[in-house]
């Protein structure tokens, strides 16, 4: 996932390493810490020996890019070459199951503009199962053994409950819009998750693009 989200990075512009761990944060968001940013320069040799990326002139570096206690030195930048951009084709067209896992989804999501209409909807259709089945497996939980939990682990099972009705809402809403060819609600400045201020959210199973 690290690999697909580099190379995917770096077809928008070369990058140190410096600012290949700020847009990864960027761009991942939430599930950027399942990534682990000691992994990140072990992968980017691999990907230069495989001949996916290599290295362009170092840049100065400036002095809030330096930790403390270390030496300035220049940062290496780092481009795709023409065999990483034919990697990066064939990774975001992958729709196996592992798409369907957290971070795995997460990253494939997160380059789901450069990804055919197809395969977003295999994906989305195959995280819609997984979390289903999740679902149903704390709703077992809760129905078999509910009155063997003390009240914490019972009100965490029925968080994960929660959370999982709400990204399959989410997902069906998501699969609804690729089938009509609609992209997702892009969010207005002064909005808070594609919300006006002070408004409420929208009602459980209700789109946001259905609203006035």
């Amino acid at each position: 996932m690290l690999e697909l989200a580099i190379l995917g990075l770096l077809q928008e512009a070369p990058m140190h390493g410096y600012e290949l761990r700020k847009e990864l944060a960027a761009k991942l968001g939430a599930i950027r810490a399942a990534i682990s940013y000691g992994s990140l320069y072990p992968t980017l040799r691999r990907l230069q020996a495989a001949g996916w990326i290599t290295e362009a002139a170092e840049t100065p570096a400036t002095a809030e890019e330096v930790p403390a206690l270390t030496s300035r030195r220049g940062r290496v930048v780092y481009t795709i070459t023409a065999e990483g951009k034919e990697r990066f084709a064939q990774l975001i067209a992958q729709a196996g199951p592992e798409t369907y896992d957290d971070t795995g989804f997460g990253v494939h999501f997160a380059f789901f503009a450069r990804t055919d209409q197809a395969t977003r909807l295999r994906i989305l259709e195959g995280r819609r199962r997984r979390i289903e089945e999740r679902r149903e497996g704390l709703r077992d939980v809760l129905g078999r053994a509910a009155e063997r939990l003390d009240a914490y682990t019972l009100e965490l099972q029925r968080h994960g409950l929660d959370a999982c009705e709400r990204e399959v809402r989410w997902l069906e809403e998501l699969i609804a819009n690729e089938r009509s060819g609609r992209a997702p609600t892009v969010p207005e400045p002064g909005t808070a998750g594609g919300r006006r201020e002070n408004e409420s959210p929208p009602p459980p199973g209700e789109s946001r693009t259905e609203r006035p």
